[in-house]
């Protein structure tokens, strides 16, 4: 059975070119921040459809059913342009909004973020609220370690074994790394190379070749990169 929509959510859509680096989260993530007795705990993780968001979402709905709210954004860009939030009862503008902003101003995408508000019974003021939902969303976000993920061609290379050593040499001289090393009849490998640099790379195999080897593109994988630090107003974030 469908769920009524939440008048407070809200959400858009667009077509999006697949691109070929995102940032996502790279595990859950949890924190909990306190101002004038309210205490707001964040929750944060990855996903991949908005049935897997909303799954999150309810299941901190229930875990803290006795919370005033239950504020929630997220944003899907992998394979659609997807994005929602929910102030749940709070002033517009002052929960769902700062806690998508998260998210949205660190191009962080394929992720989910709930911040549950336990009223300590001292209004905060639309200020006090802005900066206590995000603070407590970017501390969830900063324990889900946001990485960047790009998309990356895997080439398989075979070379006699007379040329092998001399390929094997200059392919590692470039920064490049190794897997699969097998030999045979002939010395085999594969390159995972960023799609921006696949045709530099394919270039440089065959100028170093000589114009023997040309790679073979075998697939196309996302790899994990570095862990990326996201940034919060400072204005926003300490009351």
């Amino acid at each position: 059975m469908a769920k009524n929509k939440d008048k407070n959510d809200a959400s858009s859509e667009t077509n999006v070119v697949k691109a070929s680096k995102r940032i996502t989260l790279s595990q859950y993530g949890e924190a909990t921040y306190e101002v004038k007795k309210s205490v707001f705990i964040g929750y944060a993780k990855p996903v991949t459809s908005p049935e897997e968001a909303n799954e999150f979402v309810d299941e901190i709905r229930h875990k803290n059913a006795d919370a005033r709210h239950n504020v929630y954004a997220w944003i899907l860009k992998k394979e659609t342009n997807l994005q929602k939030y929910s102030d749940d009862g709070e002033p517009s503008g002052t929960a769902g909004l700062p806690v998508l902003s998260v998210l949205s101003k660190n191009d962080i995408t394929d992720a989910v973020v709930v911040v549950t508000r336990y009223f300590g019974g001292i209004l905060l003021g639309k200020g006090g609220l802005v900066r206590a939902y995000t603070r407590a969303a970017a501390e969830a976000v900063r324990n889900a370690i946001p990485v960047t993920m790009e998309l990356c061609a895997i080439y398989g290379i075979e070379v006699d074994y007379k040329s092998s050593e001399r390929i094997l040499f200059e392919i590692r001289n470039s920064g490049r790394r190794i897997n699969n090393l097998e030999y045979g009849a002939n010395v085999s490998f594969e390159v995972t190379v960023p799609v921006q640099d696949a045709q530099s790379f394919c270039d440089f195999v065959y100028d170093t070749s000589m114009g023997r080897i040309t790679p073979v593109k075998l697939d196309e994988i996302e790899a994990m990169g570095e862990d990326f630090r996201i940034e919060v107003d400072e204005t926003e974030e300490n009351p």
